[in-house]
């Protein structure tokens, strides 16, 4: 009886681990925000405007219970597109208490498009998470992983990023993230690179606190977008600077309605 007790007491705590490592306090947002930027592509040592991006944030249903949507849209300019048309969508939902649920990147980058797709169930407290890809050549590829700790996605780690409490952070200071992928969790992390007063494309100038978002790749973190959010709780996101694979861009806020 008594081995009983203490595998049903070391059953419960990694359910309530589990659980508690699926949630995060959200005070960035509570209803709809909509933030409109710039998008500037480095075209032969010269910054160009080469086209918009817009990020949606709204309270919305997924599957009769409320939840929030965010989605990422961008949009090359017709003078870009000449060169490399760029058409991203990503959309991901997530609980209230920013548990993930649903995540979608559907892109057309030059003549390369694919869809990803992530569905996220949380069976006897671990999280599963079941991965669809659409390959350029219309070949699908379906996988389905269950892991002992949660995972999440590039929209719903922004969005926790959003609510870190970043008071009494230093230069250097990290936060490591798994992020959704094979059998071997994809590992990233956060670094905090310091204060910068940012001028954004609406006119507004704004301090900024400097985050670094890194993915491991062959053995090393590598730099995937650096940004720059409003040194508050709310963290609003005013200028990315993005690595890409044909170059770099950059994408200041225009405007922003919540």
């Amino acid at each position: 009886m008594k081995k009983i007790i203490v595998s049903l007491l070391c059953l419960l705590v990694s359910l309530i681990d589990t659980s508690a490592q699926c949630t995060y306090k959200n005070q960035a947002f509570s209803g709809y925000e909509g933030i409109n930027y710039n998008l500037y592509f480095n075209w032969q040592f010269v910054w160009i405007k080469a086209g918009t991006a817009s990020m949606v944030t709204q309270p919305f249903a997924y599957h009769g219970k409320k939840a929030f949507r965010s989605s990422l849209v961008t949009k090359s300019s017709q003078r870009v597109d000449k060169y490399f048309m760029m058409r991203d969508t990503i959309m991901a939902y997530f609980s209230h208490e920013l548990t993930p649920l649903y995540y979608r990147k559907g892109a057309r980058e030059g003549k390369r498009y694919y869809v990803d797709e992530v569905w996220y169930t949380y069976p006897n407290g671990k999280c599963k998470t079941t991965l669809k890809h659409l390959n350029s050549d219309g070949s699908r590829d379906r996988q389905e992983y269950t892991y002992n700790t949660c995972v999440s996605d590039m929209i719903n780690s922004f969005q926790r990023v959003r609510n870190y409490d970043t008071s009494g952070w230093k230069v250097g200071h990290t936060e490591q993230i798994s992020i959704a992928g094979g059998s071997q969790l994809a590992k990233a992390r956060i670094v905090y690179k310091g204060k910068k007063e940012v001028k954004a494309d609406n006119g507004k100038k704004y301090n900024c606190l400097v985050l670094s978002y890194m993915e491991l790749d062959d053995k090393k973190y590598k730099e995937i977008v650096r940004f720059y959010v409003t040194d508050d709780k709310r963290h609003i996101p005013i200028r990315l600077d993005l690595n890409l694979r044909f170059g770099s861009a950059k994408a200041f806020l225009s405007s922003i309605k919540n």
